[in-house]
């Protein structure tokens, strides 16, 4: 495989970093998780590194995720880099079933992604544990924080703990955890409800996901009909996030009207996106470290759209305007329905 060397090009001047930990990173992640399964469709590996290359030398240099082939994916892709420390990879460490955490477990599973990622060690690994009441989560932070302390692991995660988790392993573990990801949106604003005083408390940042909601917080959808969740072509984003939207948040009016807010406030910032303006929302927050954008790499991206999420912050009369919509739906009492933030998926046992 040859090494070709990559040279940044036309960088956006506003592009905004971020650090976690020793990590500098942009605050736009691409996350992969749309390399699982053929419902986002199918492209080939070669064309999936090659627009890996052209995100990197834009700028986007850190890629997020473990789903189906998506460390290997990248781990070939770094593999070509002479030198690989120009991109950062996250992936995860996901305990569903009940194990015995050992010392040897932990080592396992870290050398698992080493080996994936084709990489001496793990730039960001993130953690998720899936019930609460086996208590060996603190034991596996334990070995995870040996494993840091060697080498093996360059930052610690999370992914999807709740706020009362969170502060307590960052209260038994000082400065090991770097961030937490999880759901937040202006659909999904469970991360106000106690998430957000935690990880300022902590010093910690979060990593969301959902922020674009499969895409629907676009222009494509701006007056549309509702659409029908069995009744046409849909990704497992946009089915998952069509339920929530008219299952527990509001109606499909009312999301309507969100969309014509975004897209006015967007006029009034350079006629920037939809999308630009609801990832800016969460951006805004102090809490929140990166945005994670899908990206169907190969078939769909959206370099130049989501450039233009950087460069501006939104006004108080922006703000405003979208809280008189946030009002009349129901996402305040979604921390309620679902639970904090990755209740919902502890609750039905499904994947994080």
């Amino acid at each position: 495989m040859s090494r070709e060397s990559i040279t940044p090009n036309g960088l956006n001047p506003d592009r905004e970093t971020i650090q976690l930990g020793k990590l500098t990173v942009p605050r736009l992640f691409i996350g992969l998780w749309q390399l699982s399964s053929t419902g986002w469709g199918t492209t080939s590996v070669t064309r999936v590194r090659r627009e890996m290359r052209r995100h990197v030398e834009a700028g986007y240099n850190a890629f997020a995720d473990h789903y189906g082939t998506a460390e290997q994916i990248f781990g070939g892709f770094r593999s070509t880099l002479p030198d690989p420390k120009v991109v950062v990879g996250a992936t995860k460490w996901c305990v569903f079933a009940q194990i015995d955490i050992t010392r040897s477990v932990v080592q396992a599973a870290i050398n698992e992604r080493k080996e994936k990622m084709a990489y001496d060690r793990v730039d960001l690994l993130q953690f998720h544990w899936q019930d609460y009441s086996d208590r060996q989560y603190m034991d596996a932070l334990e070995y995870l924080q040996e494993f840091k302390n060697s080498g093996d692991i360059t930052e610690l995660g999370l992914v999807n703990f709740d706020a009362a988790r969170t502060d307590e392993i960052c209260t038994q573990f000082p400065g090991l955890i770097v961030s937490n990801q999880v759901q937040f949106s202006l659909i999904d604003t469970r991360p106000l409800d106690g998430m957000g005083d935690v990880c300022n408390k902590h010093g910690i940042k979060l990593l969301t996901y959902g922020t674009l909601c499969g895409g629907f917080l676009s222009e494509k959808w701006l007056g549309e009909p509702q659409p029908d969740e069995y009744g046409g072509p849909m990704t497992p984003s946009q089915r998952k996030y069509l339920d929530v939207i008219l299952g527990a948040w509001g109606t499909w009016p009312l999301f309507q009207s969100l969309l014509q807010t975004l897209q006015a406030i967007g006029g009034r910032h350079g006629h920037r996106s939809i999308s630009n303006i609801a990832t800016r929302w969460i951006l805004d927050h102090d809490f929140v470290g990166c945005v994670l954008v899908g990206s169907r790499l190969g078939l769909t991206e959206h370099i130049d759209d989501n450039d233009r999420a950087y460069g501006f912050r939104l006004t108080p009369e922006d703000n405003a305007e979208i809280e008189k919509v946030l009002e009349k739906s129901k996402g305040r009492e979604l921390v309620r329905v679902l639970g904090d933030c990755g209740a919902e998926y502890r609750r039905g046992g499904g994947h994080e």
